[in-house]
């Protein structure tokens, strides 16, 4: 299906691409979620009367996480888990456990923004954790587990 893209989609293309892409994802998720639509010829040309809009709009969004990753650069955040004696915990911090300890402290993430590139923490210590709250800005955080024996 051929699409034409509303905002920049990591690993597809740029704001007024035209793409083509698997229906499935163009229909579930893409058209859904405001980042495409149908590249018909009506759509094309309603697109190029609103490009100054949108390009607007998602350089507001660009410079937003830049300035959320500055403010963010540099911090530290801690999370208290039950850990054993050995130093692994019982469960795992996730995404979302981050996430939420980052809007504790006023960063407004969500959870799809963190990324832990060798999955869940499951042991005790300090852990280097991105966060990108813009396909453009990627921002190193550093997490430490503290251990709470139970």
């Amino acid at each position: 299906m051929q699409i034409i893209l509303l905002e920049k989609v990591a690993n597809l293309g740029n704001l007024g691409d035209v793409v083509q892409v698997k229906n499935g994802y163009a229909r579930n998720f893409l058209i859904p979620t405001r980042a495409a639509r149908r590249a018909t010829a009506a759509a094309i040309a309603e697109f190029e009367a609103k490009r100054a809009d949108l390009e607007k709009a998602a350089a507001e969004k660009l410079a937003e996480a830049q300035a959320l990753a500055e403010k963010m650069t540099g911090r530290t955040i801690h999370i208290t888990q039950k850990a054993g004696v050995d130093g692994r915990l019982f469960g795992s911090v996730t995404n979302n456990d981050i996430a939420e300890a980052l809007t504790r402290i006023d960063f407004k993430v969500v959870k799809s923004q963190v990324r832990l590139p060798n999955g869940p923490l499951k042991t005790v210590g300090e852990h280097l954790v991105s966060v990108a709250p813009h396909t453009d800005v990627v921002v190193e955080v550093k997490v430490v587990v503290v251990g709470e024996v139970a």
